[in-house]
């Protein structure tokens, strides 16, 4: 079995940090800054096969999106997840997906680039809506549509 540690952004109303609170496994909630989210990944443990890290975008209204890259300083890290496998998983749970081949470039970035440096590319980034569009989602499914 996998050891598996999930990774939001701390917020009460960050739809990253409420999703947290659903999966089972170890968790972490990052600071909302450059310097926080850096001490945070530095102190944990190295001993993680996977590493899911989460956090909210704007854009997103009905579906999640997979970033397959971080970049910084002009380089980029890739994933070496399986992310056809991910999104087959979230299509599975009747959540659409697409994987971006286009780093963003904000704190999310900021934290998966040092998550993929730190566990060797074992890490993947996955943007969810914000909880505003989370709640019209589970309002439609209640509606059957």
């Amino acid at each position: 079995m996998k050891n598996t540690l999930f990774v939001a952004f701390k917020g009460k109303n960050n739809s990253s940090a409420i999703l947290l609170d659903s999966l089972p496994g170890e968790h972490c909630l990052l600071t909302n800054s450059y310097a926080g989210l850096k001490r945070d990944i530095d102190g944990l443990s190295g001993e993680f096969d996977e590493v899911y890290l989460f956090g909210a975008a704007k854009e997103l209204t009905d579906s999640f999106r997979i970033e397959k890259t971080a970049e910084k300083d002009g380089k980029k890290l890739t994933s070496k997840l399986d992310l056809d496998k991910i999104g087959k998983h979230l299509s599975e749970a009747g959540i659409k997906s697409r994987i971006s081949e286009r780093a963003t470039h904000y704190l999310c970035n900021e934290a998966y680039w040092y998550l993929l440096e730190k566990y060797k590319g074992r890490a993947v980034l996955i943007h969810i809506p914000t909880i505003k569009h989370i709640y019209d989602i589970i309002a439609l499914r209640q509606e059957g549509k």
